[in-house]
């Protein structure tokens, strides 16, 4: 897909916000119900089956809470006008990562020294 402005982007960053606000939503529900019934199994493995689920589920809610955080926070830029700078060095994104990555926060080359360095 080829994204020919900032207001596609920023249609696009409404979007996926608006989707991981919804499986966020989901996997409260379903997080709930599932920690009703932890230790009621008829089996140890089946409690241990059902503990590594929760502990998947958490793990999953998490990834999906900071996908959104960045998500916010691209959305912020947009209003603030600083939407494509590199949190780093505060130069443009190129436009190609903003259009595999309309969420990100460094340019690529930031972001390889941000990795390296982990």
């Amino acid at each position: 897909m080829v994204v020919r402005s900032k207001e596609e982007l920023h249609r696009m960053l409404l979007e996926e916000q608006t989707y991981l606000m919804q499986q966020m939503e989901q996997m409260s529900q379903a997080s709930v119900a599932t920690h009703d019934s932890m230790g009621y199994g008829n089996h140890m493995a089946d409690d241990g089956t059902e503990a590594f689920e929760q502990s998947k589920g958490l793990s999953l809610q998490q990834t999906i809470k900071n996908r959104l955080a960045n998500v916010n926070d691209a959305l912020r830029k947009f209003d603030e006008g600083t939407y494509g700078i590199c949190e780093s060095c505060g130069q443009a994104i190129d436009w190609a990562r903003l259009e595999a990555l309309p969420a990100a926060r460094l340019c690529i080359r930031c972001q390889q020294n941000q990795e390296w360095a982990t």
